[in-house]
């Protein structure tokens, strides 16, 4: 049986001092720096933009006219490419954070919803597909979370969460804890505010504590997901797939 509770990542005494306070810590780090978050994205990006989303959700299985649910939908990034595959009005971005919703309803004319990854608010086999873009770190629970996925996609629906993930490479994680450890949080602090300096902090120390991907993949088959897999692009970039 699986574990009661599988976390992403191991409690960051750093950033909140119980582990409880961590889903409020995540919501009011992101509020803060929902304006910014475009512009920070430009910066650890590497380049891996429009064009990656847009091809991963199309080898994931999204087809034009299919209902999709994109979980942590942020400022809208992945959601936006999923616009252009299947419209609009078959797009709806969830995020427990108001001010990314507030950020997104201004760029995306898509249904918006608040509200927690691990208890989606939605019918049971009501999604044809799920999608989450560099967010499943900042879930409490990966059980939980694909538990919920699994119940609200229609069978032989799609799933695809888009992750960075520790190099496999000694030296390639030497460079990313360079960059994305210590230019990134320097450059967003610069170009953006305190708070964005914070959140990239953060973002690479769940980065560099995360579970392995094959945790990550083990949980989704734990859910009831078929046909689990994981691409690899640059070393860092993950692609996990699955069917409901």
């Amino acid at each position: 049986m699986p574990d009661p509770v599988k976390s992403p990542h191991p409690f960051l005494s750093r950033f909140y001092s119980r582990p409880e306070e961590r889903e409020e810590f995540v919501r009011g780090l992101f509020d803060e720096t929902a304006a910014h978050y475009d512009r920070i994205n430009s910066i650890f990006s590497f380049g891996t933009g429009r064009w990656y989303r847009r091809r991963m959700l199309k080898r994931a299985g999204l087809r034009p006219g299919q209902k999709m649910l994109d979980v942590a939908v942020g400022t809208g990034l992945v959601a936006r490419e999923a616009v252009a595959i299947t419209g609009a009005e078959n797009v709806i971005g969830l995020d427990m954070s108001p001010g990314m919703l507030q950020q997104c309803r201004r760029l995306l004319p898509i249904q918006l919803v608040q509200g927690d990854a691990m208890a989606l608010p939605f019918a049971d086999k009501s999604m044809d597909f799920l999608s989450m873009g560099y967010a499943l770190r900042h879930v409490a629970d990966l059980h939980k979370t694909f538990s919920s996925y699994h119940r609200v996609l229609k069978p032989g629906g799609k799933v695809l969460i888009l992750e960075i993930s520790r190099a496999e490479s000694r030296l390639m994680q030497k460079l990313l804890f360079l960059y994305l450890g210590q230019v990134v949080p320097f450059l967003s602090g610069m170009a953006a505010s305190r708070a964005s300096r914070r959140l990239m902090d953060y973002y690479w120390d769940t980065i560099d504590h995360c579970v392995p991907y094959q945790d990550i993949m083990t949980a989704m088959k734990d859910a009831g997901f078929h046909d689990v897999r994981c691409e690899v692009s640059c070393g860092i970039f993950r692609a996990y797939m699955g069917r409901a």
